[in-house]
């Protein structure tokens, strides 16, 4: 376990979506989190990330952060050692879905993130259970100290992002597909077919978590990672 941990959060999250995880494995290893707050197109995101990340890293993103990783993985397979993909989508964004985030930036623009981003954080994709609401809080907390214009900007990169499909078959190296059972937005059965597109995948759902398997259930989340990160990197 000698290269760094790059981390990279979903849409409006920053570090503390990742927090128990950086508390537990910073003993053991580098870890660092990577915004992907910069561009209106997952291309740029990955770009601008490139030029400030390690020379090989190991790389874990969830939900948009995801995203921004297989575009990583396409233009620098060479420097990542072995990928994490959280409650994530490989797809194209569907139309449907992009025109629907028009009416979210208008709201937005009109000084309305936060009631945005309540209806976008429904609690169903949230597992039920007793911490749900402070999750949700730290959601807006993150959202509010991001503020509007990243929403925006990634809501463009988003709905103009690619499909990585082809780029996870080439995948080569110890690869985790880590979900919760009650995510709605990324559900079960597209981490099921990730985790068949790559070779040698290991697919983990959480009984017990929603789209935020880092603070919904930590502990179990950190143990993924950490047993992903002590696999072999040649793969035989």
């Amino acid at each position: 376990m000698n290269e760094p941990l790059v981390l990279l959060p979903g849409m409006m999250c920053d570090a503390r979506l990742f927090g128990p995880q950086i508390a537990e494995l910073s003993a053991e290893m580098a870890v660092m989190v990577a915004p992907v707050t910069q561009g209106e197109r997952i291309e740029e995101i990955a770009s601008g990330l490139l030029d400030q990340l390690p020379k090989r890293f190991a790389l874990a993103g969830l939900s948009m952060g995801g995203i921004v990783a297989m575009e990583l993985l396409r233009r620098a397979p060479d420097r990542i050692t072995r990928i994490a993909l959280m409650d994530t989508n490989p797809l194209a964004e569907s139309p449907v879905v992009a025109a629907n985030r028009e009416p979210q930036i208008v709201k937005v623009r009109s000084g309305r993130l936060l009631e945005v981003m309540r209806d976008e954080m429904k609690p169903n994709y949230l597992a039920p259970g007793p911490h749900r609401a402070d999750v949700l809080e730290l959601v807006m907390d993150m959202a509010e100290a991001l503020g509007p214009e990243v929403f925006i900007r990634q809501s463009r990169a988003l709905q103009r992002r690619r499909d990585q499909q082809a780029i996870l078959r080439k995948c080569r190296t110890p690869a985790l597909v880590l979900c919760g059972a009650h995510d709605l937005l990324c559900p079960v059965k597209r981490h099921t077919f990730m985790a068949e597109l790559i070779p040698f995948a290991e697919l983990v759902v959480l009984e017990h978590s929603g789209h935020l398997p880092t603070l919904e259930q930590p502990a179990e989340t950190t143990a993924a990672i950490r047993n992903w990160m002590r696999q072999p990197l040649v793969l035989r």
